[in-house]
Parts: structure tokens; C-alpha cells; sequence
């Protein structure tokens, strides 16, 4: 079942995702050449404190045997995918390309958010991947409309990037978002036209291309969460939570909105 939220659950997502929006916003700033990602990822949790928000990320185990994420943030680097850890050893110099993903939980709700951001000097084909996956994020989203499919928002992804030359993560997928941090419907960056289940009103969904330069295949390394291309080439991940509408999507994480 994809729940479907109501007045008071739309008000509560709009805040939520309010302040994942301002809290990455922020992170974005403090991006810079000399600044460690454990630095950039305490910075986040003290954000979200500062509005009385939480992590959801923080201590998250998909099961039992599986351990737990010890980081606020996601912070991943160049050919990180996603889920990448903080450290106090990972400086960020020019040329790199790190993407931040925000995930925190507020009075019950989640904001769920990400950005790839450049550290300049880029090369060129970099700064191309950053530009067509953030189309291709907008792009995917103009198909989350009421009547339309799941599959309608993949398929789309998945032809714009493949026309660029670049390649979408298949083994990652977006995901509903609301009282927790993972809901149905999954959302896959591939996919046919006029499959999967209908979009209706009050859906919140994390739509989220991940895509890498080269190959779709990844790899998590030895810290059990940190997932990597399988050829070590850069990749980007930009997400947004959208709200549908009779009158078409609603991005909700967006800063002040």
C-alpha cells in the first residue's frame, strides 16, 4: 500500500522537508577546498538540532546483521554513489565532485534531499555529469502527475540520461517518504512507460537519479555502506521529495518554501 497523506501529513512533510532543504542549503556553503566531511557532517547534525530535528540517517541498519550507519549525513566523493561516511581524513581539494544527502526526521515526518556540488577547478565532463543529472532529476519529476504511472517518472530518467551518454545506477532506486524514511512505491531510475502503480494525490516521493559516467555497476566497500562505481569514475546523485497534486507536482524541499 503507497500511503496517502492527508491535510495534517502534508503539513507535516512541508516542514519537515523545509528544513532538510535549509539544512543541505547550508551544508552546499560550507563545501569548500580544506574542509574534512566529518566536518561538514557535524555541521549538519548541529543544523538539525538547532530547528529540533533529528537524523534519520544516524544509526539506521536496513536489518539486524547489518551495521549500523554511524554518520548524520551522507557524504560521498567522486566515484562514491551514495551513503558515503564522514571522516575526519577526507579533506576536500579541488577537482572533486561531493554529494550530500540529507535525511532528518521532524515532529514525526521525514525531508529527504540531496545535491552534488563541484569543488573548482572541475574538468569539463564533470561538470556535464552534474548538469544532466540534475535535468535529469527535474526531468523525471515533471512525470510524477496524477494519473500517470511509476514507471512513467523511470522510464523518463532513464532515456534522458542514456542520451547524454551517461548511465543510471540500477541497483539503487528512489522511494516513497512520509512517516518513515523508506515507504512504498520504489522508484527506479529505469523502467517502462505505463508501468508500475498509479500516481495518485497526497503521494510523497524521493525521486532521485543516481548516475555514473561510466558503467551502472557498483560495488560497497569494506565499511558496509559506502557504495562506489564499479569502474572508480565519478558519479552524481541530486533528490528531491515531491508532493502530487491535481495541479502537478510539488517539489517540497525547497529552502523557504
Amino acid at each position: 500500500m503507497i500511503p496517502i497523506k492527508n491535510q495534517e501529513g502534508i503539513a507535516g512533510m512541508r516542514e519537515a522537508c523545509r528544513i532538510a532543504a535549509t539544512v543541505l542549503a547550508k551544508m552546499r556553503t560550507l563545501a569548500l577546498p580544506g574542509v574534512s566531511t566529518y566536518d561538514l557532517d557535524q555541521e549538519a547534525k548541529r543544523l538539525m538540532e538547532s530547528f529540533g530535528a533529528r537524523s534519520a540517517c544516524f544509526n539506521y541498519r536496513p536489518s539486524r546483521s547489518h551495521r549500523a550507519y554511524p554518520a548524520y549525513t551522507c557524504i560521498s566523493v567522486n566515484e562514491e554513489v551514495v551513503h558515503g561516511i564522514g571522516t575526519i581524513k577526507r579533506i576536500l581539494r579541488p577537482g572533486d565532485i561531493v554529494s550530500l544527502d540529507v535525511v532528518l526526521e521532524y515532529e514525526g515526518w521525514i525531508g529527504d534531499n540531496a545535491t552534488t556540488v563541484r569543488i573548482d577547478p572541475v574538468s569539463p565532463a564533470v561538470e556535464r555529469l552534474l548538469k544532466v543529472t540534475e535535468a535529469a532529476l527535474y526531468h523525471g519529476i515533471s512525470f510524477a502527475k496524477v494519473g500517470n504511472r511509476i514507471g512513467d517518472i523511470s522510464h523518463a530518467v532513464q532515456s534522458f540520461v542514456e542520451a547524454e551518454g551517461f548511465s543510471v545506477v540500477r541497483d539503487m532506486v528512489g522511494h516513497g517518504v512520509g512517516r518513515s524514511m523508506h515507504e512504498e512505491p520504489q522508484i527506479p531510475n529505469f523502467g517502462r512507460k505505463g508501468t508500475g502503480d498509479k500516481i495518485r494525490p497526497g503521494m510523497t516521493l524521493a525521486i532521485e537519479p543516481m548516475v555514473n559516467t561510466g558503467t551502472h555497476r557498483i560495488e560497497t566497500l569494506s565499511d558496509g555502506w559506502t557504495v562506489v562505481s564499479a569502474d572508480r569514475r565519478p558519479s552524481a546523485h541530486f533528490e528531491h521529495t515531491v508532493l502530487t497534486t491535481e495541479n502537478g507536482p510539488e517539489i517540497l524541499t525547497i529552502q523557504g518554501a
